[in-house]
């Protein structure tokens, strides 16, 4: 089963996040409890019986996204399921939920990204029905 997430979700959103992203599930949660207030954000948890096994999070974009033409675009900013439950389609599913609110939202286009190095991610959204709009690399310096 796939829901919304709602006030309330903070910590199963955090305790699955942190596995994608490298931070802990306490600076996570109080990032979800001022996401799940934005009407801009959208949040999804996949279960299993009454188990958190994934989530995405999804945005609306406003700003210019590589590759689109339109504005605002949907964009996923983070899906993750569990290992034991991969490849069954369980994040194309929550890719789904994202794509559909988005699509409620207004948006005629959905956008995600991921680091040049990360094959499997690339590979992921390629099979997800996603294609690829450029490649950039990023520079920084101190001033």
């Amino acid at each position: 089963m796939i829901r919304k997430a709602e006030p309330g979700d903070e910590k199963s959103l955090a305790n699955l996040a942190s596995k994608l992203w490298e931070h802990s599930p306490e600076e996570l949660a109080k990032e979800f409890e001022v996401l799940l207030q934005d009407p801009k954000c959208a949040l999804f948890l996949l279960y299993t019986e009454d188990t958190p096994i994934g989530f995405a999070q999804c945005q609306l974009r406003q700003d210019y996204v590589e590759g689109t033409n339109s504005s605002p675009v949907g964009y996923l900013e983070g899906v993750y399921v569990e290992p034991w439950v991969r490849r069954k389609g369980n994040a194309r599913r929550l890719i789904s939920a994202c794509e559909a609110w988005a699509k409620a939202q207004g948006c005629r286009e959905f956008a995600s990204d991921c680091e040049l190095s990360n094959r499997e991610s690339l590979a992921f959204h390629l099979a997800s029905g996603f294609t690829e709009a450029n490649r950039i690399i990023c520079f920084v310096k101190p001033l």
